[in-house]
């Protein structure tokens, strides 16, 4: 009873860091376009906006350095199993640093290969080329904080990767103001601005892992490097995760490209709507994170009434969210639209569209919150199966057939493909509980 009365206290307790430092990370991006939204002309803007989309394939195909710490690492905190979270940490850092690196040797072909693919202006791909040529420069540092943002989440620990964000990013807006708007560097500057905050925020989150691990008992070994077993049943457990990130990244690119093709003008209003989405999703995601450490946490101590008991507050507490999110965009939209840019022409068309992004809030919190509860029980083949469908049986057929209503339906297919990954996740969602089976063999636990 004593648990079932804390449990909405834990899970805000949880979520207010969680969510202060997702949003720090669409506020960001929203300040990159509000200062380059102020440049003369769009080609700033949708520049950035095509080699960003870029960089979030690249970067979130492994995201699963996060999702899939963050699960293994809250099941192994309610076992009280100390090697293994120092073994999931330092595999996941090698893994990101490795990832990384291999990244910035393949960019030039990854560079030649994905932006002829968008179809843009000659303008715009030339600002997409410049910031991708010094923004990649970063992904070992990126790729690392993901598994140091995790592995905090995992051990309930939210205000450590709320230091970290806010701090980097406070430091990258900064840099935005002084490259871009003092020394005039326009595309070169947003980037260099993102690099170095990078590498910050790396910096204060290696700092934060060791001093939560020091009353944690147990060290390091050289028997975790060698431990190659260990090492492919972290990359086969994600396996299903990196399918997942794909098809999502996907559509978002596939959502951009699309924008892209109907003039550079759609390009940039899509880009600051999307903006938006982020920081909805941004928002969202804060209950998700609660509800994979706390969740995961029962799991591993085989307690799945109070696995059932953070489902349900979690749900309740992202639905309230997700409300007041939908109120502020449908009523102060616009007011934030009109502070973003002096382009009249990308003001008037994100205004045209900006009733598809008030609607997503309601649409899009089931999956986002049940993405929570699936990376805490390690069900990531569900999440994978789910996410095929909503990607290739949903948004590419809805698609197709509202074409002839151009951006409309471009944001409708997007809005559908959101509502059929809730569903779909819903459906799955019941079928484990009827059949009890969230502590079922197979379920990737340390033996």
């Amino acid at each position: 009873m004593l648990f079932r009365q804390s449990v909405y206290q834990r899970v805000w307790q949880f979520a207010w860091p969680a969510i202060i430092s997702n949003l720090s990370v669409p506020l960001l991006g929203l300040v990159d376009s509000a200062v380059l939204g102020h440049l003369p002309a769009a080609q700033y803007l949708g520049g950035v906006a095509v080699s960003a989309t870029v960089f979030n394939f690249l970067f979130w195909a492994f995201g699963f350095l996060r999702m899939g710490t963050t699960g293994l690492v809250a099941q192994e905190k309610g076992r009280g199993n100390s090697d293994a979270l120092r073994k999931c940490l330092l595999q996941s850092v090698i893994v990101a640093w490795v990832v990384g690196f291999a990244l910035m040797v393949c960019s030039p072909l990854i560079l030649q290969w994905v932006l002829p693919w968008f179809n843009a202006s000659a303008q715009v791909l030339e600002q997409a080329r410049i910031y991708y040529i010094i923004r990649i420069l970063s992904a070992p540092a990126v790729l690392c904080n993901y598994v140091l943002v995790g592995w905090l989440l995992g051990m309930q620990k939210p205000r450590g990767p709320l230091v970290m964000l806010v701090v980097s990013n406070g430091i990258n807006i900064l840099l935005d103001l002084l490259f871009v708007l003092g020394l005039g560097l326009a595309t070169k500057g947003a980037a260099l601005a993102t690099v170095i905050a990078d590498y910050v925020s790396l910096l204060i989150g290696l700092l934060l892992v060791a001093r939560s691990l020091e009353p944690v008992a147990g060290h390091f070994s050289r028997a975790m490097l060698r431990d190659i077993r260990a090492f492919k049943r972290l990359l086969l457990l994600n396996r299903h995760l990196f399918v997942r990130t794909i098809c999502l990244l996907f559509t978002q690119a596939f959502f951009t490209a699309q924008g892209a093709r109907q003039g550079d003008d759609i390009l940039a209003a899509n880009a600051l709507l999307l903006n938006f989405l982020l920081l909805i999703s941004s928002g969202l995601d804060g209950f998700s994170h609660a509800t994979e450490a706390m969740a995961g946490e029962a799991l591993g101590q085989k307690r799945v009434d109070r696995f059932r008991m953070v489902v349900k507050a979690t749900g309740l507490c992202s639905l309230v969210c997700a409300i007041g999110f939908m109120l502020a965009f449908g009523f102060g939209g616009g007011v934030i639209l009109h502070v973003m840019t002096d382009i009249a022409l990308v003001k008037e068309q994100a205004n045209r569209y900006l009733p598809w992004l008030a609607l997503m809030p309601l649409v899009a919190v089931w999956c986002y919150w049940l993405d929570g509860v699936f990376i805490a029980a390690i069900q990531t083949r569900m999440m994978q199966h789910t996410m095929l469908v909503a990607t290739i049986g949903v948004f590419l057929p809805v698609w197709y057939v509202s074409q002839p209503l151009g951006n409309n339906g471009l944001w409708l297919a997007f809005i559908v493909f959101m509502a059929a990954r809730g569903a779909g996740l819903i459906l799955v969602y019941r079928w484990l509980d009827h059949r009890q089976l969230w502590l079922a063999p197979g379920q990737c636990q340390e033996r």
